[in-house]
C-alpha cells in the first residue's frame, strides 16, 4: 500500500484521552488509513520525532464569515492549530441577505464584532441572496481549514423584516416565514442557528442589533422548526440577568432549559466567571445537568484564560474619547511620541486619566474605563504578573503615568491586557474542566483591533499544561479535538482513527505556546487587526494536505465546507 503523506516517528495523542503511544500515522485520499509502523512509500513524509501528533484542533466559537472571502489560510486561527471552525455566532451571519441589502447586516458586525464595514465593502464579492445559495459561494471559495456555519437571526430577520428588524418584534407571518427559511438552510447544510440576546451587542448608532428586537416566542418557534430537521446546534448570547436578581436569573435559566428540552437540540452558550459575582457560573454549571436530567442537551463553551481586551497607542486605550485624550489620539504615532515627551503635556493627560469616568456605556470589548488592579503589562507572553497598579505603587507614580512610561520605552509598541471576564484563574480552571464545557470562543475574524483570543487553543498547552501541570496532555486535547468535534456533530474530525479526516498537529509540548501579538494593517481598505501566531507547531495538516509548516503557509487550500 501507498500513501500521500506519512507522519513518522511521533508520539501520538489520539484525541480520545487516553495514554498517548509512538506511531506513525499514513494518508490517503485525505483520510486517516494507517496507523502503526508503516514501512510503505509515500509522496511525503514528515518526520515528528520528538513531536506530538494530534488531531487538528476545532474552534467552535468564531466570526470568521466575512474574512473567509480575503483570508485564504483562516488566520490566525490556523497559527494555533486550527484546522476546523464554526462561523456564524451570535446571530450575525452574512445571509439571507441580497446584494442590495447588504448595509442591513454590515448594520450588525460593524460594532457588534468589530469588523470594518469599509474591509467587508472592499473583500467581499456578494454573489447571493439565500442561505443555500450563500453555502454554495462558500464551497467555493479558496479555504486553507474547514468552516461550518450557522444560519444567525440578525441576517434572518433582516431579510423578513427589512428596518423593521431593527425597530419590533416580528408578526406570526413573518415567524412561519423565518421557521420556513431556517429549515431550507438546515436542509442545505447549516451547522445549526444562533442568535444574540445580550446589551453588549448594539450597532454603530447605539441601537439594539435585530436579534435582540425579537420576543422569546419568536426565538422557541425557530429553534423547534430547526428541531423538526432532526439535526443541528442552537448557540446563543445570552440575556445575562444580573446576578443580583435570582429570580430573574432562574426565570432566564428555565426558558433555556425548556427550549433545550422540548426541541431537542443541542444548545450552547458561552459562560464565564466575574470578580464581581464570582460564583455566578455556577448556577450555570447546575442548569447544565440539570437539562440533562431532563432530557436536554447544553454544553457551555468556555475559555482557556481571561476574556483579555488588548490596549495599546497602536490601537486604543481606555481614554481615546475623554477631554485632551481625544485630540491628542486624533494625532499620528510619530506626533504622540513627541508631545509624550513634553512634561506638561504628560501631566495633563495624567490627570484627565485619573478622574471618574462619565462618558457612555462601554460594551462588548470596546475598552473600558481603567480599573487598574486588573490592567496587567504584556511585554511578553507570560501571563502572570502584577497589575499596573502594584507596580506603580512601587514606582510611586500614577498607573496612567507608568502605562505611558512603559510604552515609551518600546516606540510605543506595548500592549496591556485588560480582562472583562475570567479575571480569576482559580475559577477558568474549574471551567475547564467541567465535563459537560468545552474549551473554544476564541471570536476569530470579530473583534480584530481589540481582543485576539485566536490563541487560547496553544495558551491551554502551554499554561495549563506545561506551566501549571493543571491538566495532562492528553485531556487537553480531547478538550480541543474530540469534544468540540462531536458537540459540533463533525463526527469525522477530532480523532487520529483510520478512517477519519487527515486533520494533524504535529507540535512540541515543550516549546508550544503564542507568539507576542502585533498590529497590522493589511485587511482590505488598510483596516487594522491584530495579528499573533504561534511557537511549537511544526506542520498543520487539513484533509491531508500540509497547510503550513513553522507558520509559514505552503500554498495549499484544502479546506472543505463542512456541512450538516
Amino acid at each position: 500500500m501507498s500513501f500521500d503523506l506519512v507522519v513518522k516517528n511521533g508520539t501520538v495523542v489520539d484525541g480520545s484521552g487516553g495514554a498517548s503511544y509512538r506511531a506513525d500515522v499514513g494518508v490517503t485520499d485525505g483520510r486517516i488509513t494507517a496507523i502503526g509502523r508503516i514501512n510503505e512509500k509515500s509522496k511525503q513524509s514528515i518526520d515528528a520525532e520528538g513531536h506530538v501528533v494530534s488531531p487538528g484542533f476545532v474552534d467552535g466559537h468564531t466570526h470568521m464569515d466575512a474574512q473567509i472571502f480575503w483570508d485564504p489560510i483562516g488566520s490566525c486561527s490556523c497559527y494555533h492549530g486550527v484546522t476546523s471552525a464554526i462561523m456564524g455566532n451570535c446571530g450575525f451571519t452574512l445571509a439571507p441577505c441580497a446584494k442590495e441589502d447588504a448595509d442591513l447586516v454590515f448594520r450588525n458586525l460593524e460594532r457588534a464584532e468589530d469588523i470594518s464595514r469599509e474591509a467587508m465593502l472592499a473583500g467581499i464579492d456578494w454573489t447571493w441572496e439565500s442561505f443555500p445559495e450563500y453555502l454554495d459561494t462558500l464551497d467555493r471559495l479558496p479555504k486553507g481549514i474547514n468552516y461550518g456555519g450557522y444560519i444567525g437571526h440578525s441576517a434572518l430577520r433582516t431579510y423578513v423584516m427589512g428596518e423593521k428588524a431593527f425597530e419590533h418584534e416580528a408578526n406570526d407571518d413573518e415567524v412561519r416565514t423565518m421557521q420556513g427559511l431556517v429549515k431550507e438552510a438546515m436542509h442545505a447544510g447549516a451547522r445549526g442557528f444562533s442568535t444574540s440576546r445580550t446589551i453588549n451587542h448594539t450597532t454603530a448608532d447605539d441601537r439594539a442589533v435585530a436579534s435582540r428586537l425579537a420576543g422569546w416566542d419568536e426565538v422557541r418557534a425557530i429553534v423547534n422548526a430547526v428541531g423538526e430537521t432532526g439535526k443541528g446546534v442552537f448557540e446563543i448570547a445570552g440575556e445575562g440577568p444580573s446576578a443580583r436578581d435570582p429570580e430573574a436569573v432562574r426565570e432566564y435559566q428555565c426558558r433555556l432549559r425548556d427550549l433545550a428540552i422540548e426541541s431537542g437540540v443541542t444548545q450552547t452558550w458561552g459562560m464565564f466567571s466575574s470578580r464581581s459575582v464570582p460564583d455566578h457560573w455556577q448556577t450555570y454549571t447546575d442548569l447544565l445537568d440539570e437539562t440533562a436530567a431532563g432530557g436536554g442537551r447544553i454544553f457551555a463553551q468556555v475559555h482557556s484564560r481571561g476574556l483579555n481586551t488588548l490596549l495599546s497607542f497602536e490601537t486604543s486605550l481606555p481614554f481615546d474619547k475623554w477631554d485632551t485624550w481625544v485630540e491628542f489620539r486624533a494625532l499620528d504615532l510619530e506626533q504622540q511620541k513627541v508631545k509624550l515627551r513634553d512634561p506638561a503635556v504628560k501631566a495633563k493627560l495624567v490627570e484627565v486619566a485619573s478622574r471618574p469616568y462619565t462618558g457612555p456605556r462601554v460594551v462588548g470589548a470596546e475598552p473600558r474605563p481603567p480599573k487598574w488592579d486588573y490592567i496587567y503589562p504584556m511585554d511578553d507572553m507570560q501571563y502572570d504578573k502584577p497589575s499596573m497598579a502594584q507596580l506603580a505603587s512601587e514606582r510611586g507614580v500614577h498607573p496612567a503615568e507608568l502605562m505611558i512610561d512603559m510604552a515609551l520605552e518600546r516606540d510605543l509598541k506595548m500592549f496591556f491586557r485588560a480582562p472583562i471576564a475570567n479575571e480569576n484563574m482559580s475559577e477558568v480552571i474549574k471551567l475547564i474542566k467541567h465535563p459537560r464545557s468545552v474549551v473554544t470562543f476564541s471570536d476569530s475574524g470579530a473583534h480584530v483591533s481589540q481582543i485576539m483570543d485566536s490563541s487560547l487553543q496553544t495558551h491551554l498547552l502551554s499554561y495549563w499544561v506545561r506551566e501549571k501541570q493543571a491538566l495532562a496532555l492528553e485531556d487537553a486535547v480531547r478538550q480541543l479535538t474530540y469534544n468540540p468535534s462531536t458537540m459540533w456533530g463533525l463526527h469525522d474530525r477530532g480523532l487520529i482513527r483510520e478512517g477519519m479526516a487527515a486533520d494533524l498537529l504535529v507540535f512540541d509540548p515543550d516549546t508550544i505556546g503564542a507568539n507576542m501579538p502585533e498590529v497590522m494593517h493589511d485587511l482590505p481598505a488598510g483596516a487594522t487587526r491584530l495579528k499573533q501566531t504561534s511557537t511549537g507547531i511544526k506542520h498543520t495538516v487539513v484533509n491531508g494536505e500540509i497547510l503550513l509548516t513553522n507558520n509559514e503557509h505552503t500554498g495549499a487550500v484544502p479546506g472543505k465546507l463542512l456541512r450538516s
